[in-house]
């Protein structure tokens, strides 16, 4: 049977799909679906690997550990939850996430994330810390969260344990108008509820403790989000990290160089950008580059910055985070921009144009996808953010090739080539620099700064 005569059929047995399948590529990825989704794996053709182009015309960037630093947040976020799920919260008795686990738990989705730490800490997990930990993460989400998404999730998770009317428990009620809950506050309500709910939580099947997993990640990663757009940074960091200076959320590094010139925005002081760019790669690789590399990248610097200039390019922000999310991260990491360039720049026309640009990351980006534009189940590694984007930017596919994606998590990678795009850098950072990028056309371990230094964006 031909080719097309099979395009035609909206069912084919075996064999015919294995030479439809054969049209389609010669690479695939495996992607394994969650535990709850039919079917086990789907497989992916890749777009061919591009090495060089002749024209860019889009980039699509991955938020978390490409343009922002909060997977730091992000990794906290699900330690947390598996401290409460056991009980324990002193570091002294079990000191946390380590290395082997990162590869599992940055860049895919939440529940991929879940799923692998229910897998390897369950052991550990107690019965009555589970109950106390979701029960308190459930009413902190329908009472303080602020998106809807999350708490219709919550909702229904309580439903299935039929407990849902603990929400208009009086006792419980009369902390929904309190602006933030003290500890005292949080024993108290967590015991409250153990007490009153526990007999509703009888068995635990795996994906249960993902469903409550889940909400108990949901529900750290939120309050500390909630904190940091509240203007309580400092406070954070040094309950978190015991450092009240630590920057919870910054531009990775390169970032406030290339995305103004991607745009053809850098139009003067072409050198402080690229003296920038030097010390963010000695910064980022603790390599220093001879005189005349250096003086060879400012020249291809400078050609970048007067080819953009010429032929802007379309810009979109990817994310597995939802929109609540995205949001506030990408106000602080554009307040951290707008900083570095008011700092870098002296007071010209030139700046104050710039400047006023990254006032609001919706200012910048000509599309922001996130997780709320498609579905927990669909996220990355599958291609939907990226494809999304594509769409969003109006990218037609005879220019997917004239497009650049940037990632730094294996799951990025793939999402990028299954999207169509060939041309695909992983800039891995600290917890992802042992994951495997076999899917990406290049790893630039020294990050954008490399990318635009050694690559020439592979113009």
């Amino acid at each position: 049977m031909t080719y097309d005569i099979m395009m035609k059929k909206k069912f084919v047995n075996k064999k015919e799909a294995k030479q439809l399948i054969s049209k389609l590529g010669d690479e695939f990825a495996v992607i394994k679906n969650p535990g709850y989704i039919h079917p086990e794996y789907e497989l992916y053709p890749l777009a061919e690997k591009i090495r060089k182009t002749n024209k860019l015309v889009a980039a699509v960037m991955d938020m978390d550990g490409t343009t922002t630093t909060t997977e730091v947040l992000c990794i906290h976020s699900l330690e947390f939850m598996i401290r409460k799920f056991s009980g324990r919260m002193d570091k002294t008795i079990w000191q946390g996430l380590t290395e082997k686990d990162y590869p599992h738990i940055i860049g895919n989705s939440t529940t991929k994330h879940v799923e692998y730490l229910i897998s390897t800490y369950s052991k550990s997990f107690k019965k009555n810390e589970i109950i106390k930990s979701f029960l308190f993460a459930a009413v902190w989400t329908i009472f303080f969260g602020k998106d809807q998404q999350r708490k219709d999730e919550v909702l229904l998770n309580l439903k299935s344990f039929g407990c849902h009317n603990l929400i208009d428990d009086p006792f419980i009620r009369k902390f929904k108008n309190i602006n933030a809950l003290v500890d005292e506050d949080k024993e108290q309500i967590s015991e409250y509820l153990f007490n009153k709910y526990k007999n509703y939580f009888n068995t635990f099947g795996f994906s249960d403790y993902v469903r409550l997993g889940i909400d108990v990640y949901y529900q750290r990663y939120h309050e500390i989000l909630e904190r940091i757009r509240l203007g309580e940074s400092r406070f954070i960091a040094e309950e978190l990290f015991s450092d009240a200076n630590k920057h919870l959320i910054e531009a990775m590094p390169g970032i406030a160089v290339f995305l103004p010139m991607i745009k053809g925005m850098i139009t003067e002081y072409q050198e402080l950008f690229f003296d920038y760019l030097i010390k963010s790669y000695e910064n980022k690789t603790g390599k220093t580059l001879s005189n005349k590399k250096i003086e060879s990248a400012r020249k291809y610097f400078y050609s970048l910055c007067n080819h953009f200039q010429k032929l802007p390019m379309k810009t979109a922000i990817v994310t597995s985070s939802i929109f609540y999310e995205a949001d506030i991260v990408l106000r602080e990491v554009f307040k951290v921009i707008y900083s570095e360039l008011n700092h870098l720049l002296p007071d010209s026309d030139f700046k104050r144009n710039l400047i006023e640009k990254f006032s609001d990351y919706n200012f910048y980006y000509d599309a922001v996808v996130t997780a709320s534009d498609s579905s927990e189940i669909r996220l990355k590694p599958h291609r939907d953010l990226y494809s999304i984007a594509l769409y969003k930017l109006n990218i037609p596919k005879n220019d997917f090739d004239k497009v650049i994606g940037f990632e730094d998590s294996e799951s990025g990678t793939i999402a990028i080539r299954a999207a169509g795009i060939g041309l695909c850098a992983a800039v891995p950072f600290t917890q992802t620099s042992g994951h495997n990028f076999k899917a990406a056309s290049y790893i630039c371990k020294g990050g954008i700064p490399e990318v635009i230094l050694k690559h020439n964006l592979f113009l």
